[in-house]
């Protein structure tokens, strides 16, 4: 078969190879890759940043936002040929520590876990490939073209998950939304605040293109400039970050909202220098009873809150944030920068 594959921490290894038909173990499905989606975790592996290869190999298949269809199911498992499906991206580590004991394994406290292509095992960016059925979800047959979405939605479905555990320690009854950031997760946490009633607002630099009408169709209102100004303009109750921008993060730290919940979800680069009033973030958190975290990653419950919430979004407006499709053996076209217009771009693994 073939597949996307990488030589974790080098440059320029990135290509399309001949790898061997999976060869599924107990209680693994085989499944025919339909779709994977390319986000910013695999350029920075294909880059050259960080990866793991599996175990005496030098090659990593890549790709971690999967779709595909199921080929063959073991008895009793509760999926059957024809299944729409996504795999789960993380495992749980084999001590286990006490997280992943208890299928929390998106905040594995030892580090021992491993990931479908980004860490120790191969990923989905292959024609087909086997998932162990426990780590694997069932989609809408509907969500054919667009569950490819499932794995980023994921994230966000943890992130909502989390704000609200956290609403959960006074009476709360949020209203307004701030989301920063137009790209897939800022427009997917937007989408699941409006799912949920809010007024929702997204804040991006971009004023051309597909994203504004995005929002606008959403039920949102988009904004351009100040985080921090647009944060209080709307009395922000909740804040998702979502540009990993460290000047959006500086703004949103300065916030002055009484009981405001921010949650980060963008990975920032570090070593950039900002200056922050270290003591004036930390008198507005304390006196404002505010609460700023961050979220990554997604366990088996996120997976499944996500799979409800793409059941319940409108389909064309979810094919609306896929702005290129590649073949598989132009799967390298998907890592270059361009001009920076794509929300998100998906390879087409060939299957029907």
């Amino acid at each position: 078969m073939r597949a996307l594959t990488v030589v974790p921490n080098q440059p320029g290894s990135l290509r399309i190879d001949d790898v061997p038909d999976p060869v599924p173990g107990p209680n693994e499905l085989v499944v025919d890759g339909i779709s994977l989606g390319i986000c910013g975790t695999d350029r920075e592996i294909a880059s050259g940043i960080y990866g793991w290869a599996p175990p005496g190999r030098e090659r990593l298949v890549l790709g971690h936002e999967s779709l595909g269809r199921v080929r063959t199911a073991p008895d009793g498992s509760g999926f059957a040929p024809g299944d729409l499906v996504v795999g789960i991206v993380r495992r749980p580590d084999p001590v286990p520590c006490g997280a992943c004991a208890h299928g929390e394994f998106d905040m594995c406290r030892n580090g021992e876990y491993v990931e479908r292509g980004i860490k120790q095992i191969d990923g989905y960016g292959s024609t087909s490939w086997v998932v162990d059925a426990d780590y694997t979800v069932k989609l809408d047959p509907a969500l054919t073209e667009v569950g490819v979405l499932m794995e980023p939605t994921t994230v966000l479905a943890k992130a909502w998950d989390q704000i609200e555990k956290i609403n959960t320690r006074a009476w709360f009854e949020p209203k307004s939304v701030l989301v920063t950031g137009a790209g897939p997760i800022g427009l997917l946490a937007a989408m699941l605040g409006v799912q949920r009633g809010l007024d929702v607002h997204v804040l991006d630099r971009s004023t051309a293109g597909p994203k504004p009408k995005l929002v606008e169709d959403l039920g949102a209102t988009f904004h351009t400039g100040s985080a921090l100004d647009v944060g209080e303009k709307i009395d922000a109750d909740i804040v998702i970050e979502a540009t990993a921008a460290t000047a959006i993060a500086q703004q949103l730290l300065q916030l002055n909202n009484p009981g405001v919940i921010i949650c980060l979800t963008g990975v920032s680069s570090p070593g950039k220098d900002t200056e922050v009033d270290v003591g004036a973030v930390n008198r507005n958190m304390v006196l404002d009873n505010a609460v700023v975290f961050g979220s990554v990653n997604a366990n088996r419950h996120h997976y499944e809150l996500a799979a409800q919430a793409l059941a319940k979004a409108d389909p064309a407006w979810l094919g609306r944030l896929i702005t290129r499709r590649l073949p598989l053996e132009r799967a390298l076209e998907a890592f270059d920068p361009g001009d920076h217009s794509d929300i998100k771009v998906v390879i087409d693994l060939g299957a029907s």
